[in-house]
């Protein structure tokens, strides 16, 4: 017999087609919206393996439903939505989609971070409510990009594509995390002009950095990692861009030091608590650029993410080696290793 899966969203179809093929699949069949809890719950009574999302919690609630249960694919890279120590507690694999979304994502914090440094989203509702009635020399200035000093906190693969771009803005670089990159540098070093150099206080970098980005996972040491004590050592000028987690920033304490003008401007491409709405306090600042959560939104990237995904669900079930695990459980029923 087909091994039995769940899919928890509509997907792009070369993904549902992979799962299909070698398992009884059940779809959530909608795409804007996630599948409710209740639902989640009853289906995976009598499933094998699940595909999820980072909208779908995956937790001991979760598991106690689901007894058959051998492995979560996480249409992610991140798995913050999965309580990782209960599925290997359970012995269940968990398998993410690592690689796949760092260029794009790495241009999408290029977008926030030229967006928030030239003002092009006040920008352009200065322009729709037909305030632009004359040029003068001090109009929507905003602060300069090339030759500014990149300060990235967590300089995984994300941050080093991001570090690679500021390379042709003529950037110095300085990046922290909790030990120093010698490939990194090496890659960056190796290019004739760049500069790169290892932030071993984080203090030190905020304190330097003319752009600081945050790339960092969500873990009990990140979350709210940032806070009034590390935006008041930025300067003013700075902007401040997190494409990783909310909850690594205290989002009240950011709204306030954006008031203050220290840090200068920010863009946000992710929140505390998601989705935020249209009444949310940072909409009201004009110093702000927001994008709802699309890091990795490319029609290529997000379609290669699901397909990534459903290779890994479908390896784990059907006992072939697993392209991206995340823990080490030994497959029931299959007798494999999931690896590292």
């Amino acid at each position: 017999m087909k091994p039995r899966a769940y899919i928890t969203r509509r997907l792009p179809q070369a993904a549902i087609d992979i799962v299909s093929a070698a398992c009884e699949t059940t779809l959530w069949d909608d795409e804007a919206n996630p599948v409710p809890r209740e639902t989640l719950l009853r289906a995976v009574a009598d499933v094998d393996g699940i595909l999820t999302l980072l909208t779908d919690r995956v937790d001991t609630e979760l598991l106690a439903a689901a007894p058959r249960l051998k492995v979560v694919a996480n249409m992610a890279v991140g798995y913050d939505n999965v309580d990782l120590p209960a599925l290997t507690a359970r012995g269940v694999l968990l398998t993410n989609t690592p690689d796949v979304l760092t260029e794009t994502t790495a241009d999408l914090v290029w977008a926030l971070i030229l967006a928030a440094s030239r003002r092009v989203v006040e920008g352009h509702r200065l322009i729709a409510a037909g305030g632009w009635t004359t040029w003068s020399p001090m109009f929507m200035v905003g602060q300069d990009v090339h030759g500014a000093t990149l300060g990235i906190v967590g300089a995984g693969r994300i941050g080093s594509a991001v570090a690679r771009r500021a390379v042709g803005f003529g950037m110095p670089i300085l990046y922290h995390n909790r030990r120093p990159s010698p490939s990194l540098e090496a890659q960056i070093g190796a290019i004739p002009g760049a500069a790169i150099r290892y932030a071993p206080a984080l203090d030190d970098l905020l304190s330097a950095a003319d752009v600081v980005v945050v790339l960092v996972p969500l873990t009990p040491e990140t979350r709210g990692m940032f806070g009034a004590r590390e935006f008041a050592l930025m300067k003013p000028t700075s902007v401040f861009v997190n494409a990783s987690r909310g909850p690594v920033v205290c989002e009240a304490e950011l709204i306030e030091a954006l008031k203050r003008g220290r840090p200068w401007a920010a863009g946000l491409d992710v929140f505390e608590h998601e989705p935020i709405g249209a009444d949310h306090p940072l909409l009201a600042l004009p110093n702000v650029v927001l994008t709802p959560h699309i890091g990795s939104a490319t029609v290529a990237t997000r379609t290669r993410m699901a397909v990534v995904a459903a290779t890994n669900l479908v390896a784990a079930l059907t006992g072939q080696p697993v392209p991206n695990p995340v823990n080490r459980v030994e497959v029931k029923g299959e007798g494999r290793d999931g690896g590292t």
